[in-house]
């Protein structure tokens, strides 16, 4: 599989040596390990998109494969890895994360310097990133994967195995939003990326409109990174709603 971003085919000539991390396809799980693990941004933001009980997606394929891939870069920039500058994305740290999906992430964006659109590693991210934080979360004992569908249709979905910690992020970010609180660093950035993957009708339904514009008002006072971040993510996402409605 190819794992280089969209360019040119002579610009990656130099990275023909490049191997990253060995990441095995079913890693020992590290069993009942949920209650105790502090939960990272992707995956939060993987239960926010998906049903609590079934793991069926709440959203289209493209806008949760953008979202988790922008949830990605944000714990890269949480971690003081890479900054957002406009519509750059930049390494300041290219020393390897503790955690083997950031590490992962964060070796592509070292071995591929001349690709620094934001956006080109937000599609590019995006192309694993569901099974990439699924596996991540499986590892962890929080999601099973399941077959569901007609046998030749088939795909797996990852059904939470606690529903009440996959139901938390949900309950949380919209208890908070419709009571007009003050979201910490890591729910404005969870705000964000529901609100720039157009997950927020669902999560403030029957909400007034006013809770709407004080989620709009508590993303637009995040850290000016993530600021740059989310705006990328919102145009990706808005100009793909917009080809599935006009095809």
């Amino acid at each position: 599989m190819n794992t280089t971003p969209p360019g040119p085919a002579d610009e990656h000539a130099s990275s023909g040596g490049y191997a990253g991390p060995v990441v095995p396809a079913r890693p020992v799980r590290a069993v009942g390990s949920a209650a105790a693990h502090t939960m990272r941004l992707a995956d939060e933001f993987f239960y926010l998109a998906h049903d609590d009980q079934t793991g069926r997606p709440r959203l289209f394929e493209s806008a949760l494969a953008h979202g988790l891939a922008a949830a990605l870069l944000a714990e890269l920039c949480w971690e003081g890895r890479v900054t957002f500058e406009g519509r750059q994305v930049r390494v300041t740290n290219a020393a390897p994360p503790r955690d083997w999906l950031q590490h992962l992430v964060l070796d592509r964006l070292v071995a591929e310097p001349r690709h620094t659109a934001t956006r080109t590693w937000l599609a590019f991210v995006g192309t694993t990133a569901c099974e990439q934080v699924a596996t991540r979360m499986w590892q962890l004992g929080l999601v099973q994967p399941q077959q569901v569908g007609r046998l030749w249709r088939q795909r797996t979905v990852y059904v939470p195995a606690d529903m009440n910690t996959a139901a938390w992020s949900w309950a949380r970010l919209s208890f908070q939003l419709r009571n007009y609180q003050q979201l910490n660093a890591f729910d404005v950035a969870l705000a964000g990326l529901a609100m720039h993957t157009q997950l927020d009708p669902i999560l403030l339904d029957g909400a007034p409109l006013a809770a709407r514009a004080f989620l709009r008002q508590q993303v637009e006072q995040a850290h000016l990174p993530l600021r740059d971040l989310l705006a990328d993510l919102g145009a990706v996402v808005g100009g793909a709603v917009l080809s599935h409605r006009t095809t």
